[in-house]
């Protein structure tokens, strides 16, 4: 589904993210961890054709992002807030980003519906602007406005950041179900190694931009994340 062959990103003479080939297939819960700078949120910007690669390509099912915009119409993500529209309440935000994906308003509202438990009631019917709302909940809108159209591979950057514990266990176990009933490829970046060994079956670690684990999650793979990253914070020491 997803490809990425020698790609570098450089800024200022500084390489921040080097990767020679990286495979994400369809259907594929995929998990990217590592400490600050490590280079996660770079590429997903890569992946979004929010930056260019210096060198190298992204695949999309095939459509080479930087050069073409077919990837969009599958692709949906929540990486920030930047991601929202401040002066829009949530209902609106949400039709709004029906009408890009075409969804129409019913599409979307029977969506909702199945986020109830998510929203705990803090969302919809508040007649609260999105620049109005907390983080944790500007987060929930961004993640469920990811979902809206079926799209085939969604994106989402540190998404159990500035939520509760309860809505935290909400989120994955949305996310399982959405792995268990489609084939959507979901990419989850996140620093806790909890959450996304929980709900990735695979894991690629990141350090200063180059791949240095890629592993098929298992029972010990939550131990070797801590080991590997307890030996970074000595060697730091």
């Amino acid at each position: 589904m997803i490809t990425a062959t020698n790609i570098t990103k450089v800024y200022n003479g500084n390489k921040v993210l080097d990767i020679d080939h990286l495979e994400i297939p369809k259907g594929q819960n995929f998990g990217l961890v590592g400490n600050n700078g490590a280079g996660k949120t770079t590429f997903f910007s890569l992946l979004l054709d929010l930056i260019r690669p210096t060198t190298g390509s992204i695949f999309n099912n095939e459509v080479t992002v930087s050069e073409s915009e077919e990837w969009k119409s599958f692709t949906s993500s929540f990486i920030d807030e930047s991601f929202l529209i401040g002066y829009l309440t949530p209902e609106e935000y949400f039709y709004f980003i029906g009408e890009l994906r075409n969804s129409n308003k019913a599409d979307v509202d029977a969506l909702l519906t199945n986020f109830e438990d998510f929203f705990n009631g803090e969302i919809i019917g508040r007649r609260k602007y999105l620049r109005d709302l907390s983080k944790g909940n500007q987060k929930k809108v961004g993640i469920v406005a990811a979902l809206i159209g079926n799209p085939e591979v969604v994106i989402l950057d540190e998404p159990f950041a500035n939520l509760d514990p309860t809505t935290q266990i909400r989120l994955k176990k949305i996310i399982r179900e959405i792995s268990e009933t489609t084939e959507t490829t979901i990419l989850i970046s996140s620093h806790d190694l909890i959450h996304v060994t929980e709900v990735c079956e695979r894991i690629v670690v990141l350090d200063k931009g180059h791949m240095v684990k890629d592993i098929r999650t298992s029972e010990a793979t939550l131990q070797e994340l801590e080991s590997y990253f307890s030996g970074q914070a000595i060697q730091a020491e």
